[in-house]
């Protein structure tokens, strides 16, 4: 792990960004606090409905069950499921024990998750025999010591193990002593690059995060459903870690299915506080969507993935208050608008430094943050190394712009750069123009390889019902009025059912690209 400068050792411990509470405490102390607190779990495939104390009873088991197998503090723990109760009580039970939680999104499949396993070398996977694609794959866990199986009794063959089976009849009390400095989590990056990046975050990293993005949550923004997954570095935080330390209801679904998410809404008072424009624009878009539906979406906290103009601009005329943020699984809140922020720097910037964060423009306008929520680096060496510099600066290999109130706006990505004849073309600036043709729901633009110029824009469109593929001379006209200039227009058009996603929505462009290549 990279070596943190003293000086901002010293100014987050001063400032309080950092304590001596593991995260094995901070859990502890919230569930003992409200142990009554509902936790539901919305599944087709394994509902349950509990409470925190329920939850926390069977993470002990499962805790107690792993130290008689011989885990404890700094050993590492492995799950990939869906947004089930088992999900929190294996998160729990590895902070109990002091582990080092590592969380899979259950839609990875063989290639990601053996390529994970491989990385970080567990004690211990928990996985589940069958959801939807997602099967147990013995042979990859197969050096595994202790793996265990929720469901699917056919997956259940030694040495695995059902899930109930790991748990001990006594459960474990307190937690297990550990340095707050030293790992707790593993998350591996959404994968917008072929392989995925294990960033590492401590019980410091990992709980200031946590206390920082609640504060940045409107007080009355309702009892929110989680649907991205727990296995991805927001959903996990949003669905085990604030609402244990605000005491707030637990709604998990394991599907994003937008008709059943409308209908969850309106049933048990739900409500949709935003994620990716996507999780949003779909609901909007769907055939059962109601206006009364508005009453569940008060507000709309847009970020991890680029948030156009035409989306906030729908929205904030919808009533709905948007208000974006910007950040990263490395460093995941750098900035981000307060919901009372003046409507423009909501609608179109990033937001301005959270509280502890710095952030500066290098030369070529990428955007090098460092502050109390940032990773202690890859479980790459070199990459830590190449990303992270001796002063705690991170590259984060975006582009951006700082206005006169120091408001950001994320620009590009450096990977996002369309170079067409020697001129470079923003992508997010094609899509923005994209999003405003009438039959567009969401664009995405990626450099296609060109003979003459090396490099021309193409743009994959997914449409609103009832509409068809615009033209390419229409897409044209439209960005000639539009005044951009003609290196800027679609050169080639895809239409798509929808796109390769990230776990946390993000457009995997690599994907695309591949496809045009």
């Amino acid at each position: 792990m990279r070596k943190i400068p003293a000086e901002l050792v010293e100014r987050y411990e001063a400032e309080g960004w950092w304590t001596r509470e593991t995260i094995g405490d901070l859990l502890a102390r919230g569930v003992a606090a409200a142990p009554d607190t509902v936790f539901r779990v919305h599944s087709a495939a394994r509902p349950w409905s509990g409470t925190f104390r329920d939850v926390e009873h069977t993470a002990r088991r499962l805790a107690a069950g792993l130290r008689e197998r011989g885990v404890g503090v700094g050993d590492t723990i492995a799950f990939q499921l869906p947004n089930w109760q088992e999900a929190a009580a294996v998160f729990w039970a590895s902070a109990f024990l002091g582990a080092v939680v590592v969380p899979i999104v259950h839609f990875y499949g063989r290639k990601e998750v053996g390529y994970i396993l491989r990385s970080v070398e567990p004690d211990v996977f928990i996985g589940t025999g069958r959801f939807g694609r997602l099967e147990f794959q013995p042979d990859l866990c197969a050096d595994v010591p202790v793996v265990g199986v929720v469901g699917d009794t056919a997956r259940r063959r030694p040495p695995v193990e059902a899930f109930d089976d790991l748990l001990s009849d006594t459960p474990l009390p307190g937690t297990l002593p550990a340095d707050p400095a030293h790992p707790a989590l593993i998350a591996f990056t959404s994968g917008t690059t072929r392989d995925p990046k294990g960033v590492v975050h401590s019980h410091r990293t990992l709980g200031h995060e946590t206390r920082q993005l609640a504060a940045a949550y409107p007080p009355d923004r309702g009892t929110q459903l989680t649907a991205a997954p727990v296995g991805h570095f927001i959903g996990m935080v949003n669905a085990f870690l604030i609402p244990v330390l605000e005491a707030t209801p637990v709604h998990l679904t394991d599907v994003w299915d937008p008709g059943r998410v409308l209908e969850l809404m309106t049933r048990h008072d739900l409500h949709i506080g935003g994620g990716a424009p996507y999780y949003v624009t779909s609901l909007l878009d769907h055939a059962a969507f109601t206006p009364r539906h508005l009453r569940h979406m008060r507000y709309a906290g847009l970020g991890g993935a680029a948030v156009p103009a035409a989306v906030t601009t729908r929205l904030a005329g919808l009533g709905i208050r948007v208000f974006r943020a910007y950040g990263s699984t490395e460093h995941p809140s750098i900035t981000a608008s307060r919901p009372t922020a003046p409507e423009p720097k909501r609608l179109f910037t990033d937001g301005q430094a959270l509280p502890g964060v710095e952030f500066r423009l290098a030369e070529d306008g990428e955007i090098l943050s460092r502050g109390p929520d940032l990773c202690l680096g890859y479980t790459d060496p070199d990459l830590t190394a190449r990303t992270i510099d001796a002063d705690g600066w991170y590259r984060t290999g975006d582009i951006g712009s700082l206005d006169e109130d120091g408001y950001l706006t994320i620009t590009d990505r450096k990977a996002d750069v369309i170079i067409r004849g020697g001129e470079n073309v923003s992508a997010l600036e094609v899509e923005e123009s994209l999003l405003t043709l009438p039959a567009v729901a969401e664009a995405a633009a990626v450099a296609a390889p060109d003979a003459r110029l090396g490099e021309h824009v193409a743009a994959f469109l997914r449409l609103r019902p009832g509409h068809t593929l615009p033209t390419l001379d229409e897409v044209r006209r439209h960005f000639e009025r539009a005044g951009l200039a003609r290196q800027k227009w679609p050169e080639e058009l895809h239409a798509v059912e929808d796109f390769p996603r990230t776990p946390s929505g993000k457009i995997q462009k690599f994907r695309l690209r591949k496809v045009i290549a």
